[in-house]
């Protein structure tokens, strides 16, 4: 019964587009099956900004990549790390080194080798693979809050809540949304029959931009982007609202300012991360749809998808002890 619903929805979305896709006849338009390129200008033209892109991105990329890493090396290692907030971090570590490798390589051999093509089909895979990881963030994100909702206001009961096949089931869950979105996405794009350019403002497929490629008129690109964001944004931004709305309630009605102070820091670094998920990703967003400066949209996305990943494991490990404590011991250990 399930699989017929999203068939059903899969099959509605689908005739949507077709009812708002217009083709210009007075613009040159290239067909879908003739496109098989796409041009990714990047941040800049500039050749002397190369060589100083290039060290930068590599820099940022290998930081992000061996930080969240060693989160992952200090969660699996130490048995007192084995907890549902630290699984959920963990996976969110993995999310993050996906997401930043599924640009940042390719603008960096890009850089290195002056070649800014990528195919149609190598476009359709990173646009899908990006969606992805973008989703699990934000769900993972709407766990987080949860388990931190679960932990300040039902303490007796959180490991009875939280055992760990509910924890895996929350991943999963998360996972399979993330791949229906991705999913939407390609289907989104598979219906588009014209374009009217190959070149793309940016440094990777991004999904906004193929559509201000394609021949859609503008209404009908809004429609498409705030029907995905209604369906796909609003569950992970009430996932994490909601709770914290509790947890601040509850922290509140605590009489002494010493158990406010260690309540709201079991959560500290969640809120930390969730502000720098969701500031850099609003800004992204309105940088992509409402300003007309590709520099200025390139900026914004590269704090969003470069930036928050690399920043995301020093908010955990500087404010969190056990991280900290664990890494230090695992550095002992190899020298």
């Amino acid at each position: 019964m399930q699989s017929d619903d999203c068939l059903s929805f899969f099959s509605h979305f689908s005739n949507l587009l077709f009812f708002f896709k217009s083709c210009s006849s007075n613009v040159e338009l290239q067909n879908l099956t003739e496109v098989s390129e796409f041009h990714l200008l990047g941040l800049s033209e500039d050749p002397e900004l190369q060589p100083i892109l290039f060290g930068l991105f590599l820099c940022m990329y290998l930081v992000t990549v061996l930080g969240n890493l060693l989160i992952i090396l200090a969660v699996s290692s130490d048995s007192h790390l084995h907890t549902p907030m630290y699984f959920f971090l963990s996976i969110l570590s993995l999310s993050d080194i996906g997401f930043i490798s599924t640009t940042v390589p390719k603008m960096i051999v890009g850089i290195l080798t002056h070649s800014r093509v990528i195919s149609y089909g190598g476009c359709l895979t990173q646009m899908s693979i990006f969606i992805f990881f973008g989703c699990m963030d934000d769900l993972l994100l709407s766990v987080m809050a949860y388990d931190r909702y679960v932990a300040i206001c039902h303490p007796l009961h959180y490991l009875v809540i939280m055992k760990p096949r509910f924890c895996s089931s929350l991943v999963w869950l998360s996972i399979l949304a993330s791949l229906l979105e991705a999913l939407l996405h390609i289907v989104i794009v598979l219906q588009l029959t014209c374009f009217k350019n190959v070149e793309t403002f940016n440094f990777f497929c991004n999904p906004s931009q193929l559509l201000n490629l394609s021949s859609y008129d503008t209404f009908a690109n809004s429609i498409v982007v705030y029907l995905d964001a209604s369906l796909f944004d609003f569950f992970p931004i009430s996932g994490i609202l909601f709770p914290y709305y509790k947890i601040v309630s509850s922290i509140l009605r605590i009489p002494s300012p010493g158990g406010k102070y260690k309540a709201f820091s079991t959560c500290g670094s969640h809120l930390a991360v969730v502000c720098l998920y969701f500031g850099t990703g609003s800004g992204a967003y309105l940088g992509t749809s409402v300003s007309s400066s590709p520099s200025k949209s390139a900026v914004a996305l590269v704090m969003y998808m470069v930036v928050a990943p690399m920043l995301n494991p020093f908010i955990y490990s500087l404010r969190n002890r056990d991280i900290k404590s664990t890494l230090l011991r695992l550095h002992s250990r190899t020298i």
